[in-house]
């Protein structure tokens, strides 16, 4: 009786000693299943569950015997067991030796244990901490898997015990290293140096790349020897590459990479393997509106430009004619090593058509064809299946103005013509129908000529004019001007001085007919003839702008000679 006395007494001792909310030091009994049993010196052991003997993503390592500071809840719960707690411990401990670690600002292992609001949560050695969406890499991250449940060096920023609140960051530390790298790599770095990094943006002008501590720039006419679209086609974001340091600007520290440089520059034996007026086969690598490249080998590319895909059309349309892939002939126009530029001729790969015309048609001969189209300033005469010539509108009629001969034409009508001049070179061959008759010969000197006269008086429908030798003449209101716009009688004023041809003498009235119409079109005829080309692509607005400055040259020529 005395002895279980003495044993009630020393059991209610040792409950006395431990208090609620103590940590504890107790012994592992056994494990059973996901539950460890401990032994704490109380009258009933203790049940903990397994996995807060360890952190997330690890394995445990307890054995019957290990010894664990455990926190202690409650001496005894409905079971008439003790409640414990090593989670609750390791928080405890660990509070504390952060605390600690932060005062020294040591650094820290954490492991993120999932996703949270704003962040993520992370466990250090039992203690939760907050990891700022911010603070977990140098740029925001869009998979955090990677990282989870793997230790990962930290750093304290704030902690609140009170509140049970602690801030960490792991992008300080990556900071820091990343200064580390940088001053190392500005301290090392050469120009020439091959260099590995990862790809960190891509723009429409180039790429940028991080070496580790700094960013460097490939520009786009530095990532290959061929032609490229946009860096994306070759390039994603976070790919690991090699590249070689082209310029390194200290002052700035600006530090310029290229791609293409790593490999032989594909241009360095072009002119040794093709030579100008050399015919080849290849296929067409893409085509833009004004022209297609050819690859030639890879990273040499030639151009057709459309001036050179047909012998009869100037504004063809690339695309109309040729297909990306499809292998053409072509010959070698002119290469340009410095401008790396090789110009490329469909057309000449086949016969010119102007010369096939020349060689069998002479000045003088008289040929037949259909109206193949009707412009203001003349008819175009179909020649052969590929060929059109012109008869300007001046070369219609002896007796009447260009713009009325034209109208008596119609599309596909046959008409008998007078070659009036081949030009092989300027791709055109000038027609006439009137030159199919003699002219017929006119006494008076006014017709057909240019004068200059002055209006002496306006009228709604026509102006009277005064010529040398004080000759009288009118200009009739559809007779003003080419454009209909600009045939309006209120234009003009009385003492203007005008030119004009003059078209005819009306004996009736003792007067004469002019046209200043008819002069435009003379010297757009004379323009044409000098400076432009049917075929050539030319707008008549480009060869008359031409002309006039060519008659300001001659002008500014003859002052200078009689000065």
């Amino acid at each position: 009786m005395v002895e279980n006395f003495s044993e009630l007494l020393e059991k209610s001792l040792t409950d006395f000693k431990y208090k609620e909310g103590q940590i504890i030091k107790g012994t592992v009994l056994s494990i059973v299943n996901d539950t460890v049993v401990v032994d704490v010196g109380l009258k009933a052991e203790g049940r903990i569950p397994i996995k807060e003997f360890h952190s997330p993503g690890e394995e445990h390592s307890v054995k019957v015997g290990d010894k664990y500071d455990v926190y202690l809840e409650k001496l005894e719960n409905k079971e008439g067991e003790a409640l414990l707690s090593r989670e609750r411990a390791r928080k405890e401990e660990s509070w504390s030796n952060l605390e600690k670690q932060q005062n020294q600002k040591e650094q820290i292992t954490g492991i993120i244990t999932g996703r949270v609001k704003g962040g993520f949560a992370v466990d250090i050695n039992g203690a939760v901490a907050f990891l700022p969406g911010s603070q977990v890499d140098l740029k925001p991250i869009k998979d955090i898997s990677p990282l989870l449940n793997k230790p990962q060096p930290m750093i304290i920023l704030k902690m609140d015990k009170l509140r049970g609140n602690i801030v960490v960051s792991r992008r300080v530390l990556l900071e820091e290293s990343r200064k580390a790298d940088r001053s190392k790599l500005l301290s090392d770095i050469n120009e020439g140096d091959k260099l590995k990094g990862t790809v960190k943006n891509i723009t429409d002008y180039g790429v940028f790349v991080d070496l580790g501590g700094m960013d460097g720039l490939i520009h786009v006419t530095d990532l290959s020897w061929e032609r490229v679209n946009h860096p994306s086609e070759m390039f994603n974001i976070g790919q690991d590459i090699e590249v070689i340091v082209i310029k390194y600007d200290k002052e700035n520290n600006r530090i310029s990479l290229g791609l293409k440089q790593l490999t032989d520059d594909p241009w360095k034996n072009v002119e040794k393997l093709y030579k100008v007026g050399s015919k080849i086969k290849s296929k067409i690598s893409s085509i833009a509106d004004y022209g297609a490249f050819i690859e030639l080998e890879k990273g040499v590319e030639g151009l057709i430009h459309t001036s050179e895909m047909s012998w009869v059309n100037k504004n063809v349309n690339p695309s109309s004619i040729l297909k990306v892939e499809e292998e053409v002939e072509v010959v070698i126009l002119e290469i340009d090593n410095t401008k790396r530029r090789i110009s490329l001729g469909l057309k000449q790969c086949t016969e010119n058509p102007w010369k096939i015309f020349a060689s069998n048609n002479k000045n003088g001969d008289i040929i037949e064809g259909k109206v193949k189209n009707i412009t203001d300033f003349g008819i175009f005469i179909g020649l052969t299946s590929e060929l059109d010539g012109l008869i300007h509108a001046s070369d219609i009629s002896w007796d009447d103005n260009g713009t009325d001969s034209i109208k008596n034409y119609k599309i596909d009508q046959d008409l008998k013509c007078k070659i009036l001049d081949i030009d092989v070179e300027k791709e055109r061959v000038s027609l006439g129908i009137k030159q199919l008759t003699k002219e017929k010969v006119k006494s008076d000197k006014f017709i057909n000529k240019t004068v200059t006269c002055v209006i002496q008086k306006i009228d709604e429908d026509k102006i009277l004019v005064t010529l040398e030798d004080n000759q009288q003449g009118f200009v009739k209101k559809s007779n003003l001007a080419k454009l209909k716009t600009e045939q309006n009688t209120s234009r003009f004023a009385v003492g203007e001085k005008i030119d004009a041809k003059v078209l005819k003498k009306v004996v009736k009235d003792n007067n004469y007919e002019l046209s200043i119409k008819d002069l435009e079109i003379q010297e757009e005829k004379d323009a044409l003839k000098e400076y432009g080309s049917s075929s050539s692509g030319a707008s008549i607005g480009d060869i008359i702008g031409a002309a006039l400055e060519e008659g300001k040259k001659k002008t500014t020529k003859s002052k200078d000679e009689k000065k």
